[in-house]
């Protein structure tokens, strides 16, 4: 505690969420996935023997409280930077810290970064050999994908954990403990929520439990005490601190309400899907929630089958996003009626999953076969090999049968057209090569 704020206002102007963040596993709500009791995490972490990794995942997730539990049950050093505003040269700074921690203490240094998808390439470049080496073990943590947000180098010596939003209950609990804890959290304000309130917050906050946070505090600050000196907070107060119309339905005919939307939309129902959609929308749900919906159903239940119906799905969420409600309910309504109208066929899905399970088994004899590899600064043997790729563009038609899959799956098909709509085209482009449909 800082020894000149004698009545903890520092602490006390500090937002809720920082005020209720986890200081131990025991408290970290979600992500049971990766912290559960006998997780890699969990036991890496007991024994101070974590390596570098990278925390992905939406925001207020946890990724942060996490990294800061880590700072605390470890015994090394621990220091924090910010992608977005340290350097180089911060860098560099962080590596001398941590090279004379471990020569002189003997203590390894946990460095922290957050945003970590926006380090260049030559902040990366200077971290690189102090991970190498040991004499930093780097946690990172984004919200963006970091196979295609980062720096390969750092990614392949760290291990990605990912992040998931948090449940309804996870953040209805959150909530209540906020509520109760006097010396964190609201307890202090004799408030009383109405349940419906919680549920409406707790829903709409998206597994965010910082926006769940920020809703609650919000809604128990700004409203007035009775003359009984208590905060009531209702439905009310509730949709105004978190900005969103409470659901006209409850939660279980909120996911019945979506299922039957994608489960129309699969059924070629256009009338029924267009009332789903309108039901949903007009009791509350977010149009774009919707149109995500309609985007996926498009290439999983429609697929190759008429293409178009993607592009047309994903316009129409494009000009929902831009114009908002009610216009842009039109293209959407649009999109609905085309994906229903369409034929339909899952062969990409069913392409997707079997390929899908190939990939992720491990064989002996599943390398690139050798003239598909990249020969750009091969010696003798390797342009010989690149000699053997025969280019479709040299041959009519621009195609030419030659063996694309590893040998261990060269006979592999996991692309079937039905014959259904433009797929009928593709079965037949499929047979004028000579390929097997």
């Amino acid at each position: 505690m800082d020894l000149f704020d004698f009545n903890g206002n520092a602490e006390a102007a500090k937002p809720l969420a920082e005020r209720m963040r986890a200081n131990n596993l025991n408290d970290f709500i979600g992500q049971r996935h990766i912290v559960a009791e006998g997780s890699l995490l969990r036991r890496a972490i007991a024994l101070d023997r974590l390596g570098s990794c990278i925390f992905y995942g939406p925001p207020g997730t946890g990724k942060t409280t996490l990294a800061n539990i880590i700072a605390q049950t470890t015994h090394g050093e621990f220091i924090k930077l910010n992608a977005v505003q340290a350097g180089v040269a911060d860098v560099k700074k962080a590596v001398q810290e941590a090279e004379n921690n471990l020569k002189m203490y003997g203590r390894r240094t946990y460095l922290m970064l957050d945003e970590c998808h926006r380090f260049s390439k030559t902040q990366s470049d200077s971290l690189l050999p102090a991970i190498e080496q040991g004499t930093i073990i780097f946690i990172g943590s984004t919200t963006e994908n970091p196979y295609a947000s980062m720096t390969p180098a750092i990614v392949s010596r760290c291990r990605v954990f990912e992040f998931r939003r948090l449940s309804t209950q996870d953040i209805k609990g959150a909530i209540k403990k906020a509520l109760a804890d006097k010396r964190r959290g609201l307890g202090a304000y004799s408030a009383v929520v109405d349940e419906d309130a919680i549920d409406h917050i707790a829903l709409t906050a998206g597994g965010d439990l910082r926006s769940a946070y920020n809703a609650i505090e919000l809604a128990v600050l700004t409203t007035p005490a009775g003359q009984d000196g208590v905060i009531h907070v209702t439905l009310s107060d509730a949709e105004q601190s978190i900005q969103k119309k409470a659901l006209s339905y409850n939660e279980d005919d909120y996911y019945d309400y979506l299922s039957a939307f994608c489960k129309s939309l699969r059924g070629s129902d256009s009338n029924a899907a267009l009332y789903y959609a309108m039901r949903l929308i007009s009791g509350g749900c977010d149009p774009m929630l919707v149109a995500r919906r309609l985007v996926i159903h498009s290439a999983e239940d429609v697929g190759m089958a008429d293409p178009h119906a993607l592009q047309v799905a994903a316009s129409a969420m494009y000009v929902l996003e831009k114009t908002g409600a009610p216009e842009g309910l039109i293209p959407l309504s649009e999109a609905i009626v085309y994906v229903c109208e369409a034929p339909k066929s899952d062969s990409v899905k069913s392409a997707m999953f079997a390929a899908k399970a190939d990939a992720e088994q491990v064989r002996d004899d599943d390398g690139v076969p050798a003239y598909l590899r990249d020969h750009s600064y091969d010696s003798h043997e390797g342009k010989k090999q690149a000699a053997l790729y025969k280019y479709p563009h040299d041959y009519a038609g621009g195609y030419i049968e030659q063996q694309y899959l590893p040998d261990a799956l060269k006979d592999r098909i996991y692309y079937t057209p039905k014959g259904i709509g433009y797929e009928k085209t593709v079965a037949e482009i499929r047979r004028q090569k000579g390929k097997k449909n």
